[in-house]
């Protein structure tokens, strides 16, 4: 589904609930709540802060302090003990 299809069927929902004055409070309710789980996601970062950390990770790299492996166990085993 497309943002624009996605936010026709958030406007049709909307002008349903619009006309009963619990379901909006229910639904504002729910939204501010989206909103704060949100601002709460401590995994999200901006384009800025992804690519300083690839460019972070690129000059490791070059240092000579990248990791790698031979075979697929050995990863497993390095990503199990994180």
């Amino acid at each position: 589904m497309t943002a624009i299809q996605l936010n026709a069927e958030m406007l049709r929902n909307l002008s349903i609930i619009a006309e009963d004055e619990n379901l909006l409070k229910r639904a504002a309710k729910y939204l501010r709540k989206l909103v704060a789980e949100k601002k709460a996601d401590p995994t999200e970062m901006t384009r800025e802060e992804f690519f300083a950390r690839v460019d972070k990770a690129e000059r490791q790299i070059a240092e000579g302090k990248g990791i790698t492996f031979t075979n697929h166990d050995d990863m497993n085993k390095w990503l199990n003990s994180l």
